[in-house]
């Protein structure tokens, strides 16, 4: 029965979605959500990111990642504020609040949690697994799960956006123009300085895709690896989580 109801979303390994299950999270959700583990499969296995998206967002959440925000509200994962108050003698002592955007509730089965971190500064991760376990152990939630961008759409980001110039044929700030990009002062001259180089200049599109890619999907972002990192760090542990990484597959060039 485990290997039926996770089946949909580990077939989206096929696709290069990464897929990780930790501190028995297969075993929960398997056993008491797999109708969640369906839901979260369906519209993940449906999810497209145009790369206009990608360049016009600059950096910021993409339409694509709008719609899968969507396409689980629509299967009622809502947002929720988790409020926790101790008392001593009817004395309040402590109170904490954390507020999740996807929360998915089964009646007498539980509660599981999720946040996209598309493109955040990776200190979020420490935010999302902390408050994973702050809720677990108090009982809050059942599960903690974490869609982000995987490996390969990391490491083929910038091919991806070299590709996107291409295609569009953009050789100018005003050829970004119809794609929503409206640069500031610090991106004209950062991507001038680059193009002016005394030793090897290069090209508006060389520079361009070099400088947009490191300032809005750099190293210091949140992607699979900066997780990982968190992991091994025990981040978040003992909270069940799933964790699913974005593959590049799913960026497209229509």
């Amino acid at each position: 029965m485990m290997k039926d109801a996770a089946a949909p979303l580990l077939a989206l390994e096929a696709r290069g979605f990464q897929i990780r299950f930790l501190s028995h999270a297969q075993a929960i959700l398997t056993v008491d959500f797999p109708k969640v583990l369906g839901e979260l499969a369906e519209a993940l296995s449906t999810l497209a990111i145009p790369i206009d998206e990608i360049v016009g967002s600059g950096g910021g959440e993409t339409k694509g990642t709008q719609r899968l925000r969507r396409a689980l509200a629509d299967k009622a994962w809502s947002k929720k504020r988790f409020e926790i108050t101790k008392t001593i003698n009817g004395v309040p002592r402590e109170s904490t609040s954390h507020e999740m955007d996807h929360v998915r509730e089964i009646t007498d089965r539980g509660v599981v949690a999720l946040e996209i971190e598309w493109n955040n500064k990776d200190p979020f991760f420490d935010r999302d697994l902390e408050n994973f376990k702050r809720l677990h152990a108090e009982g809050a939630i059942s599960v903690g799960i974490i869609v982000t961008r995987g490996s390969s759409m990391q490491d083929e980001m910038k091919n991806s956006v070299r590709r996107f110039v291409d295609l569009r044929q953009i050789k100018s700030w005003n050829d970004l123009e119809p794609y929503g990009v409206l640069p500031t002062k610090r991106q004209r001259e950062a991507v001038a300085a680059r193009m002016d180089k005394a030793n090897k200049p290069v090209s508006f599109r060389d520079a361009w895709v070099d400088h947009f890619v490191s300032d809005k999907y750099g190293a210091a972002t949140t992607h699979w690896r900066k997780l990982e990192d968190r992991l091994q760090r025990g981040v978040g542990n003992p909270c069940p989580l799933l964790l699913v990484g974005l593959p590049n597959s799913i960026v497209t060039f229509g």
